[in-house]
Order: C-alpha cells, then structure tokens, then sequence
C-alpha cells in the first residue's frame, strides 16, 4: 500500500515554472549537502562524529532506514483509523460514520484546522508573530471542503504506533547525546499534508523564550524528530535554511529577494524515503508549501529539550497556556518516555530498550497498560513549549 513519493508536481498559476525551478534546484541543494545516512553509533554507545558535526554544521540530518516496513504498517493502521475518526467538518462532535470524533472529549487543544492549501498564521500576529511571511494560497478544488485538520498535537494518545517510535532506543540515545541524559520532552504532533489539501507552514524560527538570554547557544531552543511514513518530497516536505540555527532571532523578511515570492534562495527541502527520520534544530529558519502535489506527507513530530532550558522557567502560550515548570511538572510530563520505552518493548520484544537515566531509581510503574492509557489523557496540557 505505501511506496516512495514521486516526483514534485504542482499547479502554482502564474508561479508555476518558477516554483518549479525553485523545487528542483532546492532538491539538488539539499542532495549535495551530505547530511544524510544511517544511524550510526561508535563502540562506546556515543552518536557518530561526522553526524553530530553535520547537524551542528546545518542545524538538520536525516537518519535513512530507521523504522522498518512492520513499523510503517502499524503507522499506517493508526493513521487510517485516526483519519475515519475525525469530525465531519469543524465544531462537529461526530465522524463520517456517526461516532463521537476524535478527541471531542479532549481539554487540551488537538485538531489544528486550515483551509485547503491556506496559510493559516503567516503574516499574523498568531504565535507570536513569528510566521512573519504570508505564504501563497493556491487555487482550491471546488469540490475541497472548506477546513482540513492539517496537525494534530497530543497525539501520543491517540495512537500506539506513534508511542512505540516515540520511545525507538536510537532516536533516544540522539536524544541523550544532544541534549544530555536529563533531556525531557517538549511536544508532539502528526502533520497531514493531504495531496490537493494540505496547508503551508509559513518560514519561522520555534522558540520564543530564550533567545536574549546571555548562555544563549544553538542548542537553546531544543529539536524536533520527523519521522517519515511515506517519505517527502520537495513539493510536500519541510525545507531548511542550513545554519540558521546559529544566527540568533533573524528578520524573515529581510532574507526574500525580490521577484521571488517567499521562495527563500538559502533554503533546501528535506527529501525523505518511507521510515526515514529527520532531525531540526527548532530555531532553524524552517516552513513548507502548500501540498499542491499528488502525495500525501504524514509526519511523526516528536521533540526533546535540554533539561536546563525548562528547569524554572515560566513558559507557554503557544502550546498550551502559560506555566511555571518545576520539578513536578517536567517530571510529570516526562512519564511519556516511560510508556514509550514498555511499549515499544511490548511490541518488539529483541529490541534492546533505551535506559532513560531520570528513571533509573524511581519508583513509579511506567508499564504500558490499561491505566497507563487513561493517564496519558490529555497529557499535552503539560508540554514544555519554550
């Protein structure tokens, strides 16, 4: 049922020969780059040299071949299921079939709602403001209707398949390497790039806490995991301004050249086969384009920060609303890790099992059971946004 996504297609107007140009040239930018390759991890456990230089170099890498075709499988199962169970159109509290929606029962904020092809917060004061370029809006099918879910957030709950690669051992000795053995957990999301349908993310840098701060560094804001269910292309996938990550809050604006649109000259797209998993430095100049191609993008988003980031700091208003994170809380919020790493073990017994080291002398029963899924309800109510 799934195979690699094909070649960037798109109906872009007036635009369209110019965009395809900007697609192909950005491609073969991103190509040359090298920042790609299996992970890989030296004979005392410590994540490969060349990898951590590229992605300091950078500010992204993709690790190639991480999830397996039986993994993808059960993606896919639970994308499938998640996607017959949303609501019928917004403010609706059933699905197509009649049945309560998904999350209807949810406090936290889940279904993030676009128009079709739209650009819902650039050029806005949403979020802080920080999508400061409205992106192009492509014509619409007539028959599209008039809001998609392009994001899902607190989607750990719904859908064990994304658990079990939230607690993948690999991606959490990265993890650990970048961020330290006390990292901790920001948030997470699937994004929907429905072919025809799917919304652009207008070029942006995450964070909004930390950047006048004097211990400032390129690590500051912490990273994102993509990981790719039928991989990405040009056309539907994120791109990246290399370096960026280094050079402090930057004007967007500033950057366009003109006759361009918000085709950014520096930025490269990433280009991802299935189960393939990219990993962004969050203050990297980053977007994507509205999904005018034939392939859907679904991406598994899953980020991690430095203990020290969060520790003491009052925070929020974009993810969730704005508290002081404490001990208790980044404790709490990191019981998520936990349950990853047993259930992932549940279903893939050989596997070596990461040791998260806040947890090595606890006593509190991190099993993935019964209780343990009525625990993690609404659980994104306690995200670590910074």
């Amino acid at each position: 049922m799934r195979s690699h996504v094909t070649s960037p297609t798109g109906n872009f107007g007036a635009q369209e020969a110019a965009m395809q140009s900007y697609l192909r040239e950005g491609e073969e930018r991103a190509h040359s780059l090298g920042n790609r390759g299996p992970l890989k991890f030296n004979s005392d456990g410590k994540l490969d040299q060349d990898i951590l230089s590229d992605y300091s170099r950078f500010g992204f890498y993709i690790f190639e071949g991480v999830l397996l075709s039986e993994e993808l499988d059960d993606i896919e199962s639970d994308v499938e299921n998640i996607l017959e169970r949303l609501p019928t159109e917004k403010g609706s509290r059933v699905d197509s079939k009649g049945r309560p929606a998904l999350a209807v029962d949810c406090e936290s904020r889940t279904l993030h709602w676009a128009k079709p092809l739209g650009d819902p917060y650039g050029g806005t004061k949403e979020n802080h403001g920080r999508h400061q370029i409205k992106m192009t809006e492509p014509m619409v099918d007539p028959a599209a209707p008039k809001e998609v879910v392009y994001v899902i957030t607190g989607s750990l709950q719904f859908s064990e398949a994304c658990l079990r690669v939230y607690g993948h051992p690999g991606l959490l000795a990265v993890a650990q390497e970048i961020n330290g053995k006390d990292f901790v957990p920001f948030n997470e999301a699937l994004f929907l790039k429905e072919p025809g349908r799917g919304a652009s993310v207008s070029w942006h840098q995450d964070g909004f806490t930390h950047w006048d701060k004097p211990d400032w560094d390129e690590g500051t804001h912490g990273f994102n995991f993509m990981a790719q269910l039928y991989g990405c292309t040009a056309a539907n996938g994120l791109w990246v301004v290399p370096g960026s990550h280094k050079r402090g809050k930057l004007n967007i604006q500033d950057m366009l050249v003109e006759g361009e649109a918000e085709r950014l000259p520096e930025a490269v797209p990433l280009i991802c086969a299935p189960g393939d998993v990219a990993i962004c430095n969050r203050q990297s100049i980053h977007g994507s384009f509205a999904n005018t191609s034939p392939d859907w993008r679904v991406t598994v988003n899953f980020g991690f920060h430095r203990r020290s980031s969060v520790l003491n700091v009052e925070s929020g208003g974009i993810h969730n609303d704005v508290a002081f994170y404490d001990d208790e809380r980044i404790q709490k919020r990191s019981r998520l890790i936990g349950y990853a790493i047993d259930a992932r073990q549940q279903r893939f017994p050989k596997e070596e099992s990461f040791v998260y080291e806040p947890f090595k002398d606890t006593i509190f029963d991190y099993s993935w059971d019964e209780n343990s899924k009525k625990d993690i309800k609404d659980y994104n109510l306690l995200d670590l946004g910074i």
